[in-house]
């Protein structure tokens, strides 16, 4: 009997019920793709049991093959396999919702009265708590895709060239792809577990229907305030940005502030770096940063008019942002089946999910060096670079709050009572510290 590529229903979840899941991972979506994507696994292998392991590695090396947040993706596709289009529009709404919230809120009390230390404070004690469920995701996602030594070994060799060489996202991708293609060149497939393949006509209705949800506001705008406006420049630049942001929010995010700060002087320096922090300790995708820019550029440009550009500006962002996640992976989730049956596609795809281990260690190494050390400098060797810390420069109350985050995990709290255990501590902490 052959595998059918299209959405079905698993294990009778009715629609109710997963909204209630999907709920609840974009109110815990923190730390940035690798923390959201060892969630994901948690909630849909692990303890729901929607995905099997190997549809979940499929799913996320094809997600990490497209534009966009791939975490933001790889929910959507679940969904989608779940209950259909809807099912994939409530777990990507969802996902991304709660922290544009989050981001629209902090823009605003940013933008009112500049600098919360409370918020800072609490969201420094998340930081830590998404370290610890990081690396421990990292070592339950890794037993199971490392099956033998050259995924291993194109795992550890994406560390290295994305972490001491730089080199492009999409050439790590593709050498990894073609290292798994060439090794299952002489693997045929099995007739009983082949997919048939999905009608190119419906693909393309379905790439026209999304492409013009996605455009149609935009146009929108820029026919109703004219081209050269604000609004419009932003839901243009976006829109760009957008069909660029392979490998996710990190490899895009110098280019992005680049031109944010030097070549359109939407914002300062400072801000963009107070908006990346911001973005990295709330809910929802990195690329939320994306808000704050619309938010702060928007109402920069008309300080005038109260917040209202504001609120525009980052609607027109997020819209431009994440409606083209939603074409991606309606577009291209119904051929991942048959993906998935071709020996050679399969064992290119299986090659970019160990390629896809590698990314989530080079950006934990990142994240432990900046979460441990206040001071880190990016030394040169030639090609290579390498981010070394300043010893005297530890933080030592990170440290504390990232073992107490490793022992509730250890006694196996919950990931929501983590998350406020630890924020209340750093909190108190640094109320203690002021009061001194």
């Amino acid at each position: 009997m052959s595998e059918v590529a299209h959405p079905h229903d698993a294990s009778g979840v009715s629609p109710a019920q997963a909204q209630r899941v999907w709920a609840g991972i974009g109110f815990r979506s923190f730390g940035g793709p690798t923390a959201q994507i060892a969630l994901l696994h948690r909630v849909l292998v692990a303890e729901r049991g929607w995905l099997s392991e190997r549809e979940f590695l499929d799913a996320l090396g094809f997600c990490m093959l497209l534009p966009g947040p791939e975490a933001m993706q790889l929910a959507t596709y679940a969904g989608w396999k779940l209950h259909g289009t809807r099912g994939g529009l409530a777990a990507g709404l969802w996902f991304v919702l709660p922290g544009a919230l989050v981001v629209l809120t902090l823009a605003v009390v940013y933008t009112v009265f500049g600098h919360v230390p409370w918020i800072v404070a609490a969201f420094a004690g998340i930081k830590a708590a998404v370290l610890v469920l990081v690396i421990e995701a990292m070592i339950r996602i890794g037993r199971r895709a490392l099956t033998d030594a050259t995924q291993a070994a194109i795992a550890i060799a994406t560390w290295i060239a994305l972490g001491a060489f730089a080199i492009p996202y999409p050439v790590v991708v593709a050498v990894a792809g073609a290292v798994g293609w060439f090794r299952a060149r002489n693997q045929t497939a099995d007739a009983s577990t082949t997919a048939a393949p999905v009608a190119i006509r419906s693909t393309i209705a379905t790439i026209l229907t999304w492409a013009l949800i996605w455009a149609v506001p935009l146009l929108g705008v820029a026919a109703v305030f004219g081209r050269a406006h604000i609004l419009s420049q932003l839901g243009w630049f976006f829109s760009k940005l957008a069909m660029v942001t392979f490998g996710g929010a990190y490899a895009v995010l110098g280019y992005m502030a680049q031109d944010v700060v030097t070549r359109f002087g939407w914002l300062s320096a400072g801000q963009m770096l107070d908006g990346l922090g911001l973005a990295e300790t709330t809910p929802g995708p990195l690329i939320l940063v994306t808000e704050f820019v619309g938010f702060v550029a928007a109402q920069r440009a008309h300080p005038d008019a109260g917040l209202a550009f504001g609120f525009a500006g980052a609607a027109i962002a997020v819209w431009a942002t994440f409606a083209p996640c939603f074409l991606w992976i309606f577009a291209g989730a119904p051929h991942l089946a048959r993906i998935r049956s071709l020996p050679r596609l399969r064992g290119a795809l299986t090659a970019i999910t160990a390629a896809v281990l590698g990314v989530m260690a080079s950006l934990s190494s990142w994240f432990a060096l900046h979460v441990f050390f206040k001071e880190v400098t990016n030394a040169r060797f030639g090609p290579a670079h390498l981010l070394i810390p300043r010893l005297a420069s530890v933080d030592w109350t990170m440290l504390l709050l990232t073992a107490l985050s490793a022992l509730l995990v250890r006694l196996r709290w919950s990931v929501h009572a983590v998350l406020i255990a630890v924020a209340a501590l750093s909190v108190a902490l640094a109320w203690g510290t002021r009061l001194r």
